[in-house]
């Protein structure tokens, strides 16, 4: 009887012991990205804007001129080429830029950016970029700013105005405006 019992104890902690690692299983944690990805959204009324980009940080960088450089092509964030969608068409120096998701890639220099909306969506940062009257649905000067305060991570806000509103671009002391008119119907 003694054997009986003891090899009943001896199989329950036989199999207690192979349900154990199911029982003491890990918690994976997700690496957080070095430039994780940011909304910036804007409501009124009807129309919605929204803008997805990749928030690169300063990291004790210099930035404009720089790591970015002047008078070349930037995807305007990190990662992924950052993305606009409008849900009205919509305004920019009295160029029209229909509804729909677009990309922003941008030339900055040291007194203004050139501020470019392509059709091509999906793209991994500028590599791809092709200029291209067909791909750039619209492009935009605008000047560049001196801030007094200094912006670690890249950052894109709405600003509401008047007429619209403002994609405010903001990284180190640089602050870049770019005015955006809503067509009233």
């Amino acid at each position: 009887m003694l054997s009986k019992s003891f090899l009943s104890v001896w199989l329950l902690g036989a199999l207690l012991s192979l349900s154990l690692p199911a029982v003491a299983q890990k918690v994976i944690k997700p690496k957080p990205k070095a430039s994780p990805l940011c909304l910036a959204t804007f409501l009124d009324n009807d129309i919605y804007l929204k803008v997805t980009y990749g928030q690169p940080n300063k990291n004790g960088r210099e930035i404009f001129g720089s790591l970015v450089p002047y008078g070349k092509i930037w995807r305007a964030g990190a990662n992924e080429a950052t993305e606009f969608t409008t849900t009205k068409d919509i305004k920019f120096d009295k160029k029209i830029l229909k509804a729909g998701t677009y990309t922003i890639f941008a030339v900055p220099d040291a007194e203004k950016w050139t501020v470019i909306f392509n059709g091509v969506l999906g793209q991994w940062g500028a590599y791809k970029y092709e200029e291209t009257k067909a791909n750039n649905v619209l492009q935009v000067e605008v000047p560049v700013e001196k801030g007094e305060d200094e912006y670690e991570g890249f950052t894109i806000q709405f600003e509401q105005t008047k007429k619209g509103a403002d994609m405010v671009i903001l990284w180190d002391k640089t602050r870049v405006a770019v005015p955006i008119t809503f067509i009233k119907k």
